[in-house]
Formats: C-alpha cells, sequence, structure tokens
C-alpha cells in the first residue's frame, strides 16, 4: 500500500461524503445545525479515520482507527433512518445509500481481517 487513497474503502468512502451533502442539501434549513451537520461530520469520519490510522504506520493503531471508521458510518447509518423517518429523504434514497454502507462495512472489516491476520 502506497497510502490510504490507494485503498479502495478510502475511495468508497469519499463518494459516500459526496453523497452525504448533495443528499442534506435538500433537508430543512432548521436542520442546518442539527441532523445535516450530524450526518456531515459522521460521513466526513469515516475517510478521515481510515487517513490517520494509515498514517500511524502501525497495524494495532490502524486496526483501531478502522473501527472508529465503522462506529462513524453506524452512526450515520442511524441519521439517515432517523432523516426518513422525518420524511427528510424517501426510501429510494434510503436504500440507495445504505448499499453504499453495507459495502465500506464489508471492506473495513475485510481490511481489518486481513490486518490482523
Amino acid at each position: 500500500m502506497k497510502t490510504h487513497k490507494d485503498l479502495k474503502v478510502w475511495q468508497n468512502s469519499i463518494q459516500l461524503v459526496k453523497r452525504i451533502y448533495q443528499t442534506t442539501s435538500k433537508f430543512p434549513p432548521s436542520e442546518q445545525y442539527g441532523l445535516t451537520s450530524q450526518l456531515k461530520r459522521a460521513s466526513v469520519s469515516i475517510s478521515s479515520n481510515i487517513a490517520e490510522g494509515a498514517g500511524r504506520h502501525s497495524k494495532k493503531e490502524f486496526v483501531h482507527f478502522l473501527y472508529i471508521s465503522s462506529g462513524s458510518l453506524s452512526e450515520m447509518e442511524t441519521q439517515l433512518i432517523i432523516a426518513y423517518e422525518l420524511n427528510f429523504i424517501d426510501i429510494t434514497e434510503l436504500e440507495s445509500i445504505q448499499g453504499s454502507i453495507n459495502e465500506i462495512r464489508s471492506q473495513l472489516f475485510g481490511l481489518i481481517k486481513s490486518l490482523n491476520s
């Protein structure tokens, strides 16, 4: 691995950030400092923690940061369900983003497994 930017999971998480920013731009203005902000921060945290862990040059620390990324992914997933329940997004949008979440989660745990073996 050259850098974190070479990891498919990092690349996919950057695409997810873009998707979340596009999705939250349609939320009501009253949510700017609520759910919109929370979703943006959680999505950015995923790729940021992958990058930080990769930059630590220790497998143990890298795995630790990958678990943090996984936690942020779960946090974001919960917030998207809330957005759906509040009718900020429709079921099609939720399911589409959920597909990306599932792919990234699988990649994270695959990478963790690889680093631990």
